[in-house]
Parts: C-alpha cells; structure tokens; sequence
C-alpha cells in the first residue's frame, strides 16, 4: 500500500537535493503565511481530536500535548521564519585538505533523502519536521497517531500546498492519512525508499521501531530527566530553576522528574523546595531518607516513593525527591536512571561541575540551568525533528545539519593511482 507513498518521496526527494536556498526558503515564508490565515480551520480540526480524545479518557498530560492554539501556532509560525533565516547546510564544504600528490578532497554536505517519522499526540511535530526537511533538501513520510489525525491532516495540507505554490515537489511530504497501525510496520520495511527511521512518542513505540525496522533507526525524546542539588549550590537560585524545569510544561521530555539532594542540605532545602512547588500542584515522591526529613509536617503532597519510581518519566505535576551522599552517588544514580536525555547540576563547585559535565552520559548536561533547554529552538537550530538520545550520527536535538550527511568530493589535474 505505500510503495507508491515511497516512490513519490523518493522521486520528490532528487527534486528537493537541487533546490536552490531562496525557493526553499519561499516555502517555508509560505508556510507561515498559510499557519496564520487558516487559524481558524486548524482549530477546529484540532477540536475534533481533542474532543476524541478526552471522551476516550486520555490524560491531561497528553492532552496538552496534542492541543495547539493561536499561541502555539503562532509559535510554528515563527519557527518557520526563523529557520528561512538560518544558513543552508546543503552544499558546505568541509574538511577540505591537498593530498602531497596534489588532489583536491573535501566534504560537501548532502540531503539525508527520505525521512520516515512515526510520532504521537503532538501535532507540531508535523509542521516541525516538513519544515525541516523542507530547509535540507530532504523529502519526508510522516505517520502521527490517530489521536491526532485531523490536525496533522490539515497540517501536512498546508505544508503540500505551500511546496507546490513555491514551485517545488509537493510530494516531499508525504503524509499517511490512515489509522490503521499495520501501515506502521509497512514503512518500517520500505528500505527501498526510506533512508532513515524517527520515532517520536513513548517507549513502546521506539521499541517497536527498534525491534521491526530494516531501516535505520534514530531514537529519543524519552528522558527521566535529574536535577542535583550540590551541598555548595545557591539556594535561593535553585529554587526557580527547579520551578522551571518542573512546571513549565510538565508533559515533554526535557521537564524534570527526580530531584536528587545532598545529604548536608537536605533537612533545610527539602521542606522548602515542597513548600516552593505545592501552591504549582506538584506531588512529590520521596525515597525513604527524604521522608525523614519531610514527615515533620505531615505533608498531604508528599508520599513514600515504589522502586519504579524513579525510573518513570511522568509526564506530570509530580516530582521524585531522593537524598545522595554526594557527587558520586549523584552521577551513578543519574547515568542508571536517566535515558541519556538531559540532566543538571545546581552548584558553586567548579570541580563538581566540571565532573558532572564530564561523567554524566547523557545527549545535555548542565550546570546551573534548568532541563527545559533542551530544545532546537532554544539552542538556535530553529525547530527539531526530534531529540536523539544516542550515540550514533545525531544526539540531542536534531536540527538543519543532522538532516544532512556528506560525500566525499575529489578534484584532480587527471590524476592517475601509482
């Protein structure tokens, strides 16, 4: 069935290779343009799967994420102008080097080819990744869940109309508009016109990915993100950087889940960070030495934390609270709990913060900042694919040059191998 959705790609995608930068750019301004004036039309179809999705019972959290607004759009908007605006990685040379026999070499970035993207819930991943691939020269195979098919349909819409009022393939997004979850396995399999695999969603469905593909997978935007508090740190900094990192958006994966606390500070810093984040609705789960230290008030928010606790992202108000020795025990726990996405160091320590930095395997660390920057449009790359959580080609935020790869490129005066 979707043989022929991999061939227009695959075709629409040796278009896209040549395209200069000012025609990409063109699509992605009108792109903009459509985001803007069909506010309206996207709402409500964006209602439609809201309205489907509570009345099937899903939570909150991934409520919100499914949910776009005039905000969020606006946002999109902004992304896809912002990203007209950066430097085209296609065609860069790097690397360049003269051979003592005289011959030129360099690289010379090129498209990935064809992107396959599998996500959930999040309909701005749509606009995300053809804006992307748009900028790359790439063509992209997008397949969102059904929680969110309205939206993402009118959304890739936009993004095919705006290609082809640019003068470009409309066919480099090509968008599933099918529920049916066997269609998943099927692209997984399309190795003849799919170059690389995205999952963006859950650990099931990057399991699954990883499990059934037979082409290759790039997985993350899953992470169990920590925040330890240093017995150096600034206290009274700490405070709104946890805030932040918690309560900003509690649903994505760069918000916090376990605050790890030494042990020196813990009796004065514990009750006052629950104190800090009970009026945002935070709950807390505490390990058995945090609840010593937080039984005093009897706090109704805070309840004794299960051993699974603190390797759940939770995607909500609620915090895990565990009391460390120190940086050791905060970096083993860390580097076995985290999921390699992104974790801090609140501290004045410079030689804790340089170990942390250096020892904590994860795609960010940081040192006195909140997780929530892990982020293609906070780093500057304008918008993400996704967040790699491993080791090969990309980790971390995934924006124009991790869409690419590069050839190798030789020039000779006719030489001749001796």
């Amino acid at each position: 069935m979707l043989n022929e959705t991999g061939r227009q790609a695959r075709s629409a995608s040796r278009q896209m290779a040549q395209a200069t930068t000012a025609k990409k750019n063109e699509a992605l301004t009108r792109l903009a343009e459509l985001l803007v004036r069909a506010e309206k039309r996207i709402l409500v179809e964006n209602a439609r799967d809201i309205d489907a999705a509570r009345s099937a019972g899903m939570n909150e959290a991934l409520v919100d994420r499914l949910t776009l607004n005039g905000k969020r759009l606006e946002g999109l908007a902004s992304d896809l102008r912002r990203v007209g605006e950066l430097a085209d990685p296609i065609g860069e040379k790097f690397d360049e080097v003269v051979l003592p026999n005289g011959l030129k070499l360099w690289k010379q970035r090129v498209p990935l080819g064809v992107v396959g993207v599998v996500y959930e819930s999040r309909p701005n991943v749509t606009i995300d990744v053809a804006c992307l691939a748009i900028k790359t020269g790439n063509a992209a195979v997008l397949r969102g869940g059904k929680e969110s098919l309205h939206s993402n349909r009118i959304l890739a819409e936009m993004a095919r109309q705006a290609l082809g009022e640019s003068g470009l393939p409309s066919e480099a997004i090509q968008f599933i508009d099918n529920p049916d979850r066997a269609l998943v396995l099927e692209l997984l399999h399309l190795h003849e016109y799919v170059d690389i695999i995205i999952p963006r969603g859950g650990a099931d469905l990057h399991r699954f990915c990883r499990e059934n593909s037979q082409i290759p997978v790039i997985t993350g935007g899953i992470g169990i993100c920590h925040i330890f508090v240093d017995e150096s740190a600034d206290l009274e900094k700490a405070l709104p950087v946890i805030h932040n990192a918690k309560t900003q958006r509690p649903s994505v994966c760069n918000a916090l889940d376990t605050l790890l606390v030494h042990r020196n500070i813990a009796d004065a810093f514990l009750p006052r960070i629950v104190e800090f984040l009970e009026p945002a609705g935070v709950t807390f789960r505490a390990d058995e030495t945090a609840m010593q230290y937080l039984r005093k008030g009897e706090r109704k928010s805070v309840q004794a934390a299960a051993a699974a606790d603190f390797d759940t992202e939770w995607m909500a108000l609620i915090l895990g609270l565990k009391v460390v020795n120190g940086l050791d025990e905060a970096i083993a726990h860390t580097n076995a709990h985290s999921m390699g996405h992104s974790d801090s160091i609140l501290t004045e320590n410079p030689e804790h913060a340089a170990r942390w930095l250096n020892e904590v395997d994860s795609a960010a660390v940081y040192v006195n900042a909140s997780t929530r920057f892990t982020d293609g449009g906070q780093f500057g790359l304008g918008a993400e694919v996704a967040i790699s959580t491993q080791r090969l080609h990309a980790r971390g935020p995934m924006g124009l040059r991790e869409l690419t790869t590069y050839k190798w490129a030789a020039k000779g005066e006719y030489h001749v191998r001796v």
